[in-house]
């Protein structure tokens, strides 16, 4: 019996982590604001492999703060520690020029765990979030938005830093050091 159990649950953890691709069936449009203003308290735990609560296309940060998104969104942003000399060396490598494009799916683990963490760095630097473009997807790494297949997304989430329009570098799915050294990395890469 317990050779049988440990492959059925090594077979829904691939099945269902961020990297599956099944197709999603049904209905992929944005999901709707909620109704009236929510807070954390109202939350409860979503069962977010429902399609329903998926964020599809473009969305505002905003969104991330609302239930249930901020059932993971707030802790998660709240308990990260950054380095903050590598935060420091960040926001000096940071110029006018720079855009970032973060695809994520709210089904995802690691977009649940990284998004928040990536935020609170770009808060801490005083990155302008009217820069910042947020693409939500299904768990087929889709998206409604026009020209989404030029982006080549195989996991999620994706950070894509550009700098005057041009992809400097991404940050797919794990960061290799941290999020604020690997964007250092992509910032200064090729500048010496």
């Amino acid at each position: 019996m317990r050779r049988i159990i440990i492959p059925v649950i090594i077979l829904l953890i691939v099945v269902l982590g961020c990297k599956a691709s099944k197709q999603v069936k049904g209905d992929t449009a944005i999901a709707k604001e909620p109704a009236g203003q929510q807070s954390v308290t109202d939350s409860h735990i979503t069962d977010f492999n429902n399609p329903t609560s998926w964020l599809l296309g473009y969305f505002k940060p905003e969104r991330l703060y609302q239930v249930p998104y901020s059932e993971w969104f707030i802790k998660g942003y709240d308990e990260y520690k950054f380095d903050p000399d590598v935060v420091n060396t960040l926001k000096s490598t940071i110029s006018q020029d720079i855009t970032i494009k973060i695809v994520m799916g709210t089904w995802c683990p690691d977009s649940r765990r990284e998004v928040p963490r990536f935020m609170r760095i770009l808060n801490a630097i005083d990155f302008p979030v009217d820069r910042v473009q947020f693409i939500g997807v299904d768990n087929a790494k889709k998206s409604p938005v026009e020209n989404y297949e030029s982006l080549d997304i195989i996991r999620v989430p994706t950070f894509i830093i550009y700098k005057n329009n041009i992809e400097k570098g991404r940050i797919i799915e794990n960061p290799t050091t941290s999020l604020e050294q690997d964007m250092v990395n992509i910032l200064t890469r090729n500048e010496k």
